[in-house]
């Protein structure tokens, strides 16, 4: 039995149809009809072709590139709901941008992540549900109800169910920031975890430095939460394979792929790289290196469990 007065919607913007109707399908509803047009000037234009008043309503943006653009719409979409009388509005982000800049690492810098979420906050959005963070402690930086849906479960069935035999496994972490994140993953295999050693001296760049643990003779299993232009995972992986390890494999939740990445994948030591489509992954895109696995069903059951007003914590489980 619902606890919330309101009909159950799900709306979304430009930035991932297809995930958006994916989650409505195993919710049993349709998309909820709403028109993202574009003013002369480029300026965005919302119109909500169906009544939303009262209702529980669910938007569907990830801000992925373009992010300037996707921001905006998922804003003036949140207003446009907000000014249409719904009930409760959940904006759902299953990939939030700007969350590498979570604090000043230099003077005179900005802290785009605690903006972003003023700015969705101050639009009219109640409640935030979104997975894999940059990092844990920009749940903070909302003063509204967040939900933070983690993608380990998938790999972790996935690479169950794909190596036989895990005697000669090890989970690699690219870079200090992903420990946690690989630590999870291995105890979650029974394997042991090794850590890369690098140093950024500037943005999208990234230098190699050592690798601490054992990887001669072990099939790798490189994790991150995502890849940008690929640099640190491309570098990761052939000194990995220089190091002596069998075969390398990778996995991230949010496969943005920018600028060099593809290239950078395909001639790198990545065997197979496994990503969750929380972004959209265009045909351009779709390597054979790349295999993505769908996040629909986890979203799908988060939105029923708040709507329902119950805990989602068996999803992490």
């Amino acid at each position: 039995m619902n606890t919330y007065p309101g009909d159950i919607q799900i709306f979304t913007c430009n930035a991932h149809h297809e995930l958006a109707r994916q989650i409505a399908k195993r919710l049993g509803i349709l998309l909820g009809s709403s028109e993202v047009a574009r003013f002369s000037d480029g300026e965005i234009c919302i119109k909500i072709d169906e009544t939303v008043r009262g209702s529980d309503v669910f938007i569907v943006q990830p801000t992925c590139p373009p992010v300037n653009e996707n921001l905006m719409e998922l804003l003036i979409m949140i207003d446009a709901l907000s000014r249409a009388s719904a009930g409760r509005i959940t904006a759902v982000i299953p990939y939030y941008g700007y969350a590498r800049q979570d604090r000043k690492a230099r003077p005179r810098e900005p802290i785009s992540a605690r903006l972003v979420a003023n700015l969705i906050a101050t639009a009219g959005a109640d409640r935030v549900l979104t997975m894999d963070l940059h990092c844990d402690q920009l749940q903070g930086f909302f003063n509204i109800p967040l939900d933070h849906m983690l993608g380990m479960g998938l790999f972790v069935n996935y690479y169950s169910n794909v190596i036989e035999d895990f005697s000669n496994v090890v989970v690699v972490s690219p870079d200090m920031g992903s420990v946690k994140r690989a630590r999870m993953l291995a105890d979650h295999l029974g394997v042991p975890m090794a850590i890369v050693d690098k140093r950024r001296p500037r943005a999208n760049v990234s230098i190699i430095e050592n690798v601490i643990g054992p990887v001669e003779g072990m099939c790798a299993i490189l994790v991150d939460d995502m890849v940008d232009t690929g640099g640190s995972l491309a570098n990761a992986a052939n000194i990995i394979k220089d190091k002596g390890a069998t075969k390398v494999l990778a996995c991230c939740t949010h496969a943005i792929l920018s600028g060099p990445a593809l290239t950078r994948i395909e001639e790198s030591a990545i065997d197979e790289l496994v990503v969750l489509d929380t972004v959209p992954l265009c045909a351009d895109k779709k390597i054979k290196k790349i295999k993505s696995l769908s996040v629909a069903d986890i979203f799908a059951s988060a939105i029923s469990r708040i709507h329902d007003g119950i805990s989602i914590s068996t999803l992490f489980e």
